[in-house]
């Protein structure tokens, strides 16, 4: 019999079943969530309407923030529901809707990042060709291009996923509704398609974790020509942090999605999802205005505070 009729709600097995660390934690998520609304909400505001913002590089952190408000907003809450009143379902259409908008979401930002670093390319390496290549009309072009790719790649994921027919259970190992934990469930030999198709979009990610490698490596190379040294200080302080934002993303992305579905527990799946999904969005406004002064002043302007 097909899925879509059997089986109506998946079990999120998440975190411990002891109770009083499942209040610590929907303690630990409770502080996290509104730190994370608020910083990206601060940066989004801050952006929008302080004008001295309104460039390039600050059009796509905006758009990236927009990204962290809805991927952390698509996992966190109802896991701190679940834990809170110490359930563990999550309806079948909900399901399906986790799993599209966490690919969604993580796919956009990190195009964007990989925009980001190319943005960073052109102004230190290409200063004089800067006006040019990055014009308002390719910065929207770039991340229209980054939204819609995402939506058809979200669409192929999910539709491949749940047309299988789930017959080892409902209980996903997970504390959200991740495709490698959901593919243990299912009994037909169908499923390698998606397993496929999850290899080829994490090699494509991949492939652009390299190509932001290489736009660093000419970007240091043309810092360590500044003869200032806060010229170059400068500089370092900006694209470092982004840089291990991005090796952060791809390495625990890489290892959630191609490694083997048995050949780590259950403890460590949890550590890679966080640190994948729950962590940048709170890590974003950290590195992003903390570490930046025009952020800071807009900021200050914004709150009304010295």
């Amino acid at each position: 019999m097909s899925n879509r009729t059997t089986l109506t709600e998946f079990i999120l097995l998440g975190f411990s079943e002891v109770r009083e660390l499942q209040i610590l934690h929907f303690a630990v998520f409770l502080v996290i969530y509104p730190a994370a609304l608020m910083g990206n909400l601060l940066i989004f505001m801050a952006i929008t309407f302080d004008h001295h913002l309104h460039t390039p590089m600050y059009f796509f952190l905006m758009n990236l923030s927009i990204l962290d408000l809805g991927s952390i907003s698509v996992i966190v809450p109802k896991s701190m529901a679940n834990s809170l009143m110490s359930t563990k379902s999550i309806s079948y259409a909900g399901c399906i809707a986790q799993v599209f908008f966490v690919i969604f979401f993580l796919g956009v930002d990190f195009s964007l990042l990989t925009i980001m670093a190319y943005d960073r390319y052109v102004s230190i390496c290409q200063p004089l060709l800067y006006e040019t290549m990055m014009n308002s009309r390719a910065c929207v072009q770039m991340a229209a291009g980054a939204w819609i790719g995402e939506i058809l790649n979200s669409v192929l994921h999910t539709g491949n996923t749940f047309a299988l027919t789930f017959c080892g259970g409902n209980m996903v190992d997970q504390f959200f509704c991740e495709i490698p934990q959901l593919l243990k469930l299912t009994c037909s030999d169908s499923y390698l398609t998606e397993v496929r198709i999850i290899s080829f979009s994490t090699l494509l990610y991949l492939g652009c974790f390299i190509f932001i490698t290489v736009l660093y490596v000419q970007i240091f190379k043309s810092v360590l020509r500044i003869p200032s040294q806060q010229g170059r200080n400068k500089v370092f302080s900006t694209c470092l942090p982004h840089l291990t934002v991005v090796s952060l993303f791809v390495c625990t992305g890489a290892f959630a999605y191609l490694k083997p579905t048995s050949s780590s527990t259950s403890a460590l799946n949890l550590v890679v999802a966080v640190l994948y999904s729950v962590l940048p969005p709170i890590m974003n406004p950290i590195i992003y205005s903390m570490r930046n002064k025009e952020m800071k002043a807009a900021l200050r302007r914004l709150t009304g505070c010295r």
